[in-house]
């Protein structure tokens, strides 16, 4: 579904990815994880258009999507929810997933995207009138969540949908997104909560100081003497 060939991207003069190439395949998920400063924002922004790539292809079911402005590649079904948790605060959880079906013109798909988003994450439902502001930090999670589904994406991007949750909301977005993943959304999960990520995961790779170090399947790079040393501490 997504080909990402000899990219290399950064800010300005400051190069941060060094020709990183892989691959998703239909109704996987993909984990990508590393250290801080590793590069994974950077990679996920590039697939998205938020950051132009200085050479290599990006390919979405075999078209090249690297030149496209970022809405267009939305309405490709490419989306991606950013690090932070970012909603909007004063506007009521409704509104916030309405926001996010703008691609869509046909108020009957809006209205079955809403249905399906209140199945999946219910509080959401009986919460639909109070301010994004007031919901706690799992439930704002389930928001963007959801406000991406609105969209019916084919692949769907988290960059550290984990942050700052408390471990027993990782769970249950973790749970969720893996039932996503099995109503047929393809998952690209960046993250640098290692073990749950590459539990759930199809295949992992490994993004080091802007280049992939090491891939494999995931819960086998459990077992990668690297991983376990660096990152598990084992």
């Amino acid at each position: 579904m997504l080909e990402v060939e000899k990219v290399s991207s950064g800010y300005g003069m400051v190069q941060i990815l060094w020709d990183v190439s892989f691959r998703i395949n239909a109704k996987e998920i993909v984990s990508i994880i590393g250290p801080n400063g590793a590069g994974k924002t950077t990679l996920v922004k590039t697939i998205v258009g938020l950051l132009p790539s200085k050479n290599g292809s990006i390919r979405f079911k075999g078209e090249e999507i690297g030149k496209l402005p970022p809405y267009e590649i939305v309405k490709k079904g490419v989306n991606m929810i950013p690090e932070g948790r970012e909603i909007f605060p004063r506007m009521t959880v409704e509104e916030n997933l309405r926001l996010g079906a703008y691609v869509i013109a046909d108020k009957n798909k809006v209205k079955d995207s809403k249905e399906r988003v209140y199945q999946i994450f219910p509080v959401l439902k009986k919460k639909e009138k109070l301010l994004a502001q007031n919901l706690s930090g799992g439930e704002q999670q389930m928001l963007v969540i959801g406000r991406s589904l609105m969209a019916n994406p084919e692949l769907l991007i988290l960059d550290e949908p984990s942050l700052g949750l408390a471990p027993i909301i990782v769970e249950k977005v973790l749970d969720t997104l893996t039932k996503i993943n099995e109503d047929g959304v393809t998952i690209l999960l960046v993250e640098q909560n290692i073990r749950d990520s590459l539990s759930i995961a199809d295949r992992g790779y490994v993004l080091e100081e802007g280049k992939i170090l090491i891939e494999g399947k995931g819960r086998e790079l459990l077992s990668n003497d690297h991983i376990k040393e660096v990152y598990l501490g084992i």
